[in-house]
């Protein structure tokens, strides 16, 4: 042995190596290979043999003492998985794989070497192969000159490719980085691909397709609809991502599925051992809103969808003729705007429209709309095409009597504007816009602000807005927004218009009045890009939604200046000889403070058609005046409304707190059962007289199946909407069985309005239904005993 060889570091290396091996942890010494190179313990990479390192009296177990230079990566991976075995040990687990490369000749190939012999890695989660391939990545970066090229690198990728096969997918980028198989040819990675789908493993061939990035050589609808059947449809997405020409097809396919005469069982057939197939699951109602949601995220014109859209306008339609002839809550000529805009020149909409108005009317009407749609008589039913003949005389008689009875309705039992027609003026060009820019802008002004949107009907994207309505005292300007940016950008001047607005909204000397102002902010933005963002700038904005709701918890007792309001009963009758409906939002507000509600019959009107009728034009200057009206009297005499002396301090000029506004529209207050307590300072509720579960009915909205279930199991007669009922079939459960309402959200505030108070609760839909249902027996006072749990469940 040299001199070297007998180095002092040998005993420190050998009271080191006895120490891990008495820990049962094998280990490779620094300076053990000086050892051994120069004859002191003569070894074999594959030898089983026994080595006692020099001034230890306890052998080494086999296998335990490697050398790195040139070694076997067999022998390095079974040192790694004795580290493996102890967690502990991770540190020097590291170590030894960084040591352990850079003794190997060849580190690729070591790597497949030990992934060849080793099945751990094949399973789920982070395995041995999964960490010794992350590291040599690692090690790489900081060692290049390992990479290989070539005819070398060649081999080493079919090598590669052989084991892809059971790759799980936490192992697939190593892989591909440190063999570079983006290099590799691409017919073979498609080759291989193909392989994985034809075996039937489509998630592992579309795995694979996205890391190399493939898709744009494969067939879209092949390689997804097996995914989709799979119910994989984020993969699916994760598919498309990244090529807008790939989104488009599959949307296309996907439109094709929702044919009325597309059987989706036939085409699983097509494709073999799918697991987890559920043929029920991918229905048209699912599919219809997948196609929606892929329109909005990647932002693809809704035309391309023709089959979807269809089925979107005819559900619209059968909403229409809801709110006309079920709810009577819409005018005559608004519904017919919406219908026609709705229907347009399609045939197939067109027909159903007929079957719809010999549904809900006459022939009359069928025939009339038959008419105006020019559709051929050997289309229409026998007995509309013999209507034709007998409408144009009645129609206009009936119209013309309807319109006159509507006028005086209105001017008796609805808020009137007090201001003259001529104060009321329409902008459409910046000429006529700068007496507004002069008055709406002095200091100190008070300034209503209103703005009206086509409705969408659940159309993809936010509305834009058309009208923006500006009420100063004694006037109110209407400005065309779509007219209005439409010539700004013809004169190179569109930044015109949004300037006004910011300094409208931002000067803290102009006090803004508004109702559920986040989202008319909202939809200002979605129509004009640069005025994102504005609601962080508006100063001094008093949004009256925040008013409405400290009056709602007010006394019930509503007073105007000592008086009782005249508070409109919804048994008096209104146009079309039905019941008007409760009212709700500004037009409550406007009722319990001014006295007389407002007139919401054109609030769904077509809002972009012009010329605008002129029971538009006053309904939009009544809904901005209006509220310079309320604030007023509010701010005049706050405590005969229940509100406190400071309002005009703690409102006046503070900013509008916008995180906070859509969190507001989704609160109320739910009266109690047994009305509300008086006595104290604060208001408070007089709890209920307990109840038992057999004693409480309820019917759950769609999206509270799982607290309707949980209630039931509890003793609680429940009913529980299906998922395609309307929101509004819980009110009409409710008034017929006597049930409370439990819903959440947005349509808390419809459905409240058609119950008798405190017969509709809103739960929190965040929580788990437990809390929700806990939520809903504390605020009825319901008690639960051992013999109510399960006493409606059947064995």
């Amino acid at each position: 042995m040299s001199q070297e060889g007998n180095s002092g570091d040998r005993p420190a290396d050998a009271v080191m190596a006895f120490e891990l091996h008495s820990a049962g942890v094998a280990v490779v010494l620094r300076g053990w290979g000086c050892w051994l190179r120069n004859g002191a313990a003569p070894h074999h990479p594959c030898s089983q043999i026994a080595c006692t390192p020099p001034g230890c009296n306890s052998p080494v177990q086999k296998d335990t003492l490697l050398t790195w230079k040139g070694q076997d990566p067999l022998l390095l991976l079974k040192t790694l998985q004795l580290l493996w075995t102890k967690k502990e040990m991770k540190k020097q687990l590291k170590e030894e794989i960084r040591r352990g490369f850079a003794g190997l000749e060849d580190p690729l190939a070591g790597l497949l070497d030990m992934l060849e012999s080793n099945g751990d890695w094949k399973g789920k989660g982070h395995s041995l192969g999964y960490y010794i391939s992350s590291e040599l990545q690692l090690w790489m970066k900081e060692h290049p000159a390992v990479q290989q090229s070539g005819m070398k690198l060649k081999k080493l990728q079919a090598r590669v490719f052989r084991i892809l096969d059971q790759c799980p997918a936490n192992l697939l980028d190593p892989l591909i980085s440190i063999y570079q198989l983006h290099t590799a040819d691409r017919n073979y990675l498609l080759g291989h691909v193909s392989h994985l789908y034809h075996r039937g493993d489509y998630k592992e061939a579309a795995i694979l397709s996205i890391k190399l990035k493939l898709q744009p050589d494969q067939d879209v609808e092949k390689m997804c609809a097996p995914l989709l059947f799979q119910d994989k449809i984020n993969l699916v997405e994760d598919y498309v991502a990244e090529y807008p020409e790939l989104q488009c097809r599959l949307l296309e396919i996907l439109d094709t599925w929702c044919e009325p005469d597309f059987n989706i069982r036939d085409m699983a057939r097509q494709y073999q051992g799918l697991s987890r197939y559920k043929p029920d699951k991918l229905n048209r109602k699912m599919l219809s809103k997948l196609i929606f949601r892929l329109l909005d995220r990647f932002n693809v014109d809704p035309a391309l969808c023709p089959n979807v859209i269809n089925q979107r306008h005819l559900r619209t339609l059968n909403y229409l003729f809801y709110k006309r002839f079920v709810e009577k809550t819409m005018t005559q000529e608004n519904w017919a705007d919406h219908i026609q805009s709705t229907v347009g020149e399609n045939r197939w909409l067109q027909g159903h429209l007929i079957q719809l108005l010999l549904r809900y009317c006459d022939l009359n009407t069928a025939a009339r709309w038959a008419q105006r749609c020019s559709l051929p008589e050997e289309v229409l039913p026998s007995e509309v095409a013999d209507e034709l003949q007998k409408l144009e005389i009645q129609e206009r008689v009936e119209e013309a009597t309807k319109e006159e009875n509507y006028k005086e309705v209105k001017k008796k039992d609805y808020y009137q504007l007090p201001i003259p027609r001529a104060n009321i003026r329409l902008l459409q060009n910046w000429e006529e816009m700068m007496q507004c820019y002069e008055k709406v802008l002095k200091p100190g002004q008070i300034v209503g602000i209103d703005m009206e949107w086509r409705p969408s009907f659940g159309m993809v994207g936010k509305p834009r807005v058309s009208l923006l309505q500006l009420a100063v005292r004694d006037e109110v300007f209407l400005l065309d927004l779509p007219r209005l940016l439409e010539q700004a950008e013809v004169k190179g001047e569109k930044e015109k218009l949004p300037h006004f607005i910011q300094r409208l909204y931002s000067d803290a000397t102009i006090t803004k009045l508004g109702y559920g102002m986040s989202g008319d902010l909202s939809s200002l933005a979605a129509t004009c890009s640069t005025l994102k963002g504005m609601d962080k700038q508006s100063q001094s904005v008093v949004d009256l939604l925040t008013i409405d709701k400290l009056l709602q918890k007010s006394s019930t007792d509503w007073k105007k200046g000592g008086l009782k309001v005249d508070v409109l009963s919804p048994e008096q009758s209104c146009e079309d000889g039905g019941l008007r409906q409760p009212e709700k939002g500004l037009s409550l507000l406007v009722q319990h403070v001014l006295g007389k509600p407002l007139d919401k019959t054109e609030q769904m009107s077509n809002w972009e058609k012009r010329p605008l009728r002129e029971e538009q034009i006053l309904y939009a200057a009544s809904d901005a005046y209006c509220l310079l009206e309320v604030y007023e009297k509010l701010c005049k005499d706050p405590e005969s409304f229940g509100l406190s002396s400071d309002l005009t301090e703690s409102l006046v000029g503070k900013p509008s707190v916008k995180p906070r506004a859509k969190k507001q529209l989704n609160k109320q207050e739910v009266p109690s059962p047994s009305g509300q307590c008086k006595g104290s300072d604060k208001e408070t509720s007089c709890p209920p007289a307990p109840i038992s579960p057999k004693e409480f009915s309820v019917v759950c909205d769609n999206m509270l199946q799982g607290l309707g279930r949980y209630l039931r199991c509890l003793g609680v007669d429940v009913r529980m909407l299906e998922n395609e009922d309307d929101h509004r079939k819980a009110a009409e459960i409710a008034r017929q069985e006597g049930r409370v309402i439990l819903t959440s959200g947005l349509p808390y505030q419809t459905l409240r309005s058609h119950v008798g108070e405190g017969r509709c609760f809103s739960v929190n839909c965040s929580e788990k239904a437990k809390e929700q249902a806990l939520q809903v027996l504390k605020h009825f006072n319901v008690h639960v005993t051992l013999a109510d749990i399960f006493s409606r469940c059947q064995f």
